[in-house]
């Protein structure tokens, strides 16, 4: 969850002919699946891409993850270039402890897209509880991944370590039954 205070503004009101003072707005959001799951809804593209984002995208994505009731719609429009560099560093954050050694691949899965559906369907498949939906979204990508890996087939052995551990039972047999093989 991040807490944002957006600024109050001197704004000049030309129908009017008058300043009108904003203020200042606090906002609480969550990069959920939830929130994405909307945006994807609204935009009908996939928001895990490598592709650019516009203005109003973007936007609109803090716009689906305010968790703060009754945001006046002008208050999106003052986002500051602080308030957007913090709410992409806390977007990119891992949110937990676990990582992964270089071996192992990150990321997308082939060419596959990751959208919200495939997210639902990795929970679904991996018995992850439908709570972890409104979980910081690397977090639960994490636990999808730790998911996988844990119920995935262990890696099978090398012949050559094969050998060389048969052989060191072997020897281990030889001992404790005092024989030569």
């Amino acid at each position: 969850m991040l807490q944002l205070t957006i600024p109050g503004q001197e704004l000049f009101d030309e129908k009017k002919n008058e300043f009108i003072q904003t203020k200042e707005q606090r906002l609480t959001i969550e990069h959920s699946l939830v929130s994405l799951s909307k945006w994807e809804a609204k935009w009908c593209k996939p928001f895990l891409s490598d592709k650019e984002k516009t203005r109003a995208e973007t936007i609109d994505y803090v716009k689906c993850m305010t968790l703060t009731q009754n945001v006046p719609e002008e208050a999106y429009q003052r986002l500051t270039a602080e308030n957007l560099k913090q709410i992409d560093a806390y977007i990119e954050a891992p949110m937990t402890a676990t990582w992964f050694s270089g071996s192992e691949k990150k990321g997308r899965r082939g060419s596959e897209q990751i959208t919200a559906e495939l997210i639902y369907y990795w929970m679904i498949s991996l018995n992850i509880p439908f709570e972890c939906q409104k979980w910081h979204l690397n977090r639960l990508l994490t636990l999808i991944r730790v998911c996988s890996v844990k119920n995935g087939k262990p890696k099978k052995m090398s012949k050559s370590k094969m050998l060389n551990e048969r052989a060191a039972i072997n020897e281990a047999r030889k001992k404790q039954f005092h024989t030569k093989g």
